[in-house]
């Protein structure tokens, strides 16, 4: 049955656009939001109008409001903001049980869809991580580390899934950079990189998994270890 289309509202409308610039990071998480009458200026719109899709984007967990600080944004996304307000809820070893799950489906995903422009940019990120091992530049190679794994993860080639590992990866960052900085085990992650990746190359959707599930197991038993303590 068809429906009738209603127009958004202005209200809406203006969500619409600041949701925009906050999903394409011209507003970043953290930054402050311009002042009132130059957004009123922008938009075209009364204060009213303004605050109210400044309401609804709190609501929405996007935005968030602070007591002599103005309004700030908070998350990129709604789905990110979702994402925030369960890890809270969850233990870390849960936290981390998704982003593993989310991480084997990719390794999979990608080496069946990889493209040429996936391997070139996964075979520089490898020589990036054994630069960084070689000089044993331990916060060079974790940054390399986590831009593999996202890469993996790009070259899947399913956004929702890439936009999730995203959120999973930002809310774990310091976790993941704490644990590599305490375990700076660069050959065994080096050694994880070029299985990985000649996995991918080869298109081997199983041993892709299975290399990426060693690399979480290792994980998992530091944070038993670390939670028994």
């Amino acid at each position: 049955m068809i429906q009738k289309i209603n127009r958004l509202s202005l209200v809406e409308q203006v969500a619409e656009q600041m949701e925009q610039l906050i999903e394409q990071r011209q507003w970043k998480v953290g930054e402050k939001l311009p002042p009132e009458m130059e957004l009123m200026e922008k938009f075209g719109v009364s204060r009213n109008t303004l605050r109210e899709a400044i309401r609804a984007l709190v609501h929405a967990g996007l935005l968030e409001t602070r007591q002599g600080s103005g309004t700030l944004v908070r998350s990129t996304s709604v789905l990110g903001a979702a994402l925030k307000r369960h890890v809270k809820k969850s233990t870390m070893l849960e936290t981390l049980e998704v982003r593993f799950a989310l991480e084997k489906q990719a390794a999979k995903m990608a080496a069946e869809h990889r493209t040429e422009e996936d391997l070139t940019k996964l075979e520089a990120i490898v020589s990036e991580t054994k630069v960084a091992s070689e000089k044993k530049d331990i916060d060079q190679f974790i940054t390399s580390d986590i831009e593999f794994h996202k890469a993996i993860v790009q070259a899947s080639g399913n956004q929702l899934l890439i936009d999730l590992y995203e959120h999973m990866t930002d809310l774990l960052y310091s976790f993941v950079h704490d644990f590599l900085a305490m375990q700076p085990s660069f050959q065994l992650e080096q050694g994880l990189h070029l299985n990985v990746l000649d996995a991918i190359q080869k298109q081997d959707q199983a041993s892709a998994a299975m290399y990426v599930e060693n690399d979480m197991e290792v994980l998992k038993d530091y944070i038993s270890k670390m939670t028994e303590e």
